[in-house]
Parts: structure tokens; sequence; C-alpha cells
């Protein structure tokens, strides 16, 4: 009788457990939706704008060139957590990395603050709803799932290529799709690469299209850097990737 009161009472504790951790596994993504909301009450994302660039390109240039190990990490830091918190702002920051530090360092370092705060969020997400599609899910939603996870790779590549979907919904997806942490972070690192390079070099150039707009008495904006054969590019680079998802696909089922 003592052991079956034990055991019952163990279940019953087993029970009362789940409920709460079901609860707290939303913890991280409502305080990323927190932070956010937030950030915005305080009017932190008038900063991450050209106009801001343009106001502030001589005192920003002063403080990195005074600190060229502080602003360089600072920046990092503040890249993945403007990610992490779905700011949309990673392609403005992008060419402010490339005014600041150069095409090249400005872009590795805009990689690896884009790279951290993916994967901030892609595990926000995953705890609150990883597993959650493939349980529940039936018919056509489940076989999406599972032909995700079979080519998460690929499918994460084009989708990181072509700047055509909201980055922190690419970064979120996976995460309800069960996508292994590693073949996200992989697949973000390798996709971001043209992107990024190409939005610093926008940003090392930036220059004189601030000057000429500030002159002009009208606001900057992405599209006035962005031209047609960057578009393009990006969009030939995504279909690239795309067909090497399906030769790949083909080439599995002939072997």
């Amino acid at each position: 009788m003592a052991t079956e009161a034990v055991a019952t009472s163990m279940a019953e504790d087993e029970k009362g457990r789940k409920p709460v951790a079901k609860r707290w596994r939303f913890m991280p993504l409502l305080l990323i939706v927190a932070g956010l909301g937030f950030g915005y009450a305080m009017g932190w994302h008038r900063y991450l704008t050209l106009d801001f660039l343009g106001d502030s390109r001589l005192a920003l240039k002063a403080f990195v060139s005074a600190n060229p190990i502080a602003a360089p990490l600072g920046f990092t830091l503040v890249y993945a957590v403007a990610v992490a918190f779905s700011f949309p702002a990673a392609s403005v920051l992008t060419i402010f990395s490339g005014f600041l530090f150069g095409w090249l360092f400005g872009g590795l370092l805009a990689i690896i603050g884009a790279t951290m705060g993916a994967t901030v969020l892609f595990l926000a997400a995953r705890t609150a709803f990883g597993g959650f599609l493939k349980e529940r899910a039936g018919g056509a939603a489940a076989r999406l799932s599972q032909g995700f996870e079979r080519d998460a790779f690929s499918y994460l590549l084009v989708l990181r290529i072509a700047p055509f979907i909201p980055f922190f919904v690419v970064n979120i997806a996976p995460a309800v799709f069960n996508v292994r942490l590693r073949t996200f972070v992989v697949a973000t690192l390798i996709g971001i690469l043209p992107g990024a390079f190409a939005y610093a070099w926008l940003g090392q150039g930036v220059d004189s299209v601030l000057v000429a707009a500030r002159r002009a008495g009208r606001q900057v904006a992405v599209g006035d850097l962005v031209t047609p054969e960057i578009t393009i590019a990006f969009a030939a680079l995504a279909l690239v990737a795309a067909l090497a998802a399906v030769v790949r696909k083909f080439w599995m089922r002939a072997i």
C-alpha cells in the first residue's frame, strides 16, 4: 500500500509539473516580444536608420577610430541583439558596418552578429514550438515538415540567399519544423554571405549618397542604394541554390 501511495503521489507531481513546464517554454519568446516592444517604446529603432547614420556619421567614424577593439565588438553585439529581438534593421545595420569598418571587415562583423542573433531567436522559438507541428499536424503539413527536415540545409540556403522573406520569419520557421541547430547555423552562416558583403559594399560608398540627400533636404532609404543589378544578382544566387537542391534530390533518388 505504501508503495502504491508513493507511486500515485509521484504521478500526480509529474502531472502537475507538465503544465508548468509547458507555460515556461514560452518564456524566452515572450521575453523577445517584450524586448521588441520596449525597444520601440524607448525609440531605439530611430537609431537603426540611414537618417541617423547621415546625422552622426562623423561622430561614429571618430568613435571607431578611437576604439579599434571596443567598436567592432560593440557593433557585433548590437547587431546580434537587434536580430534576436527582430528589429527590422538587418540591411541597414549591414550598411552601417560597411560604412564604419569597410566592406570586408564590416561584412564579417555583420555575418557574425546576424548569425548569433538568428540563433538566439531560433532557440527561443524551438523552446516554445519545437515539435508542435510534427506532433499535431497531419496531411500536407506533416509531409512539409518531414520534407523540410530531410533537406533543411538546401531550403534554408535558398531562403537566406533570397532577400524576399523577412529575416525573422526565416529564423522562426525552421524551429517550428524541428530543424537541427547545427543545420540552421551553418545554412544561415553560408546563406547570408552574399547579401552581407553586398550591403557592406554599399555601406562603404554610402557617404556621398548621404551627403547628397542631406543637401537635398530629403530622407535617404535603402532603396536609394540598392541597384537593379544587385537585386538581379540576389535572385540569380537564389535560383542557383534552388537548382542545386533540385539536382541533389533527383540524384539521391537515382542512387
